[in-house]
């Protein structure tokens, strides 16, 4: 068994390479001048696990032309991060449900599929070979130990994410709530924990996945403002659009952490452990 990668994954692929005992295939990557992508292998073996996070276009075609050119070997695929997932219904006539056309194309000449915290657990019935979803909260509960926090309280920004709090939570029986928002007026809005109070406590606010921050941002002010004593934040995929990471650390976090599923400077979790329990059993 061999691992390749695209472009976007080559760190978290090299490091489960490593943990694996398991070779990492070097990849040429190249754009012509037309913007056509190419890419060619070294020597796959008869199993091949492909890690590749579909971040942008360039990334999912990538993704295809590794599966293409490693057709003659076992293929199991990793997704730690699957763009174009967001819609996965059709919300009005004429839309393409991206979720679906990628899973399809991404199905071909592999034999098993993994995800990571992918946000719609209903996403995996779009690929044609069996598909799991994996998740980081055992290694995101990890990191938080090692902050060494004072009564800490993990909180979810609202109750879509209170599940995965809750099991990052439980790993070390921490206090676990989500935020609620009330409405003041037509325009104010606060947020505060549903069931405990953050009063000289050091919160950890967790998500799958921050997108441009701005909720979280908010989110961070007000429980300073509640009497938190400090407030952290940690996601599985830190996507950090229109300038989200600078917005988040504007608010006065006392750390910002995400994993290798996107990699990134705030990549401090990795997902290596994760995907070696999976390929390797």
């Amino acid at each position: 068994m061999k691992i390749v990668s695209n472009e976007r994954s080559q760190v978290l692929a090299a490091k489960t390479a490593a943990i694996c005992g398991l070779d990492l295939v070097p990849v040429e990557f190249k754009k012509f001048p037309d913007g056509e992508l190419y890419l060619k292998t070294g020597k796959r073996d008869e199993k091949t696990v492909i890690i590749a996070s579909i971040t942008d276009s360039d990334s999912f075609i990538q993704t295809l032309l590794l599966a293409d050119a490693c057709e003659e070997s076992e293929i199991t695929l990793v997704i730690p991060y699957m763009g174009y997932a967001r819609q996965d219904k059709k919300f009005n006539d004429g839309e393409a449900v991206s979720a679906r056309a990628v899973a399809r194309a991404l199905s071909q000449n592999v034999s098993k599929i993994y995800t990571i915290n992918t946000h719609e657990k209903e996403n995996l019935s779009f690929f044609k070979v069996p598909a799991e979803d994996l998740t980081l909260a055992p290694y995101m509960c990890r990191y938080i130990e090692t902050l060494n926090l004072k009564e800490p309280l993990i909180i979810a920004p609202d109750a879509g994410a209170a599940a995965f709090a809750k099991s990052v939570a439980a790993e070390m029986d921490f206090d676990c709530d989500h935020l609620q928002k009330t409405r003041l007026s037509g325009t104010e809005v606060t947020m505060q924990p549903k069931d405990l109070d953050v009063n000289e406590r050091s919160v950890v606010i967790v998500d799958d996945i921050i997108s441009t921050g701005a909720t979280l941002a908010n989110a961070a002010a007000m429980l300073k403002n509640q009497g938190a004593a400090e407030v952290h934040t940690a996601c599985v995929h830190g996507v950090f659009a229109a300038g989200g990471f600078a917005k988040l650390f504007s608010a006065g976090l006392a750390s910002l952490a995400s994993s290798d599923t996107i990699e990134s400077a705030s990549s401090k979790i990795s997902a290596d452990e994760c995907i070696k329990k999976a390929i390797l059993g």
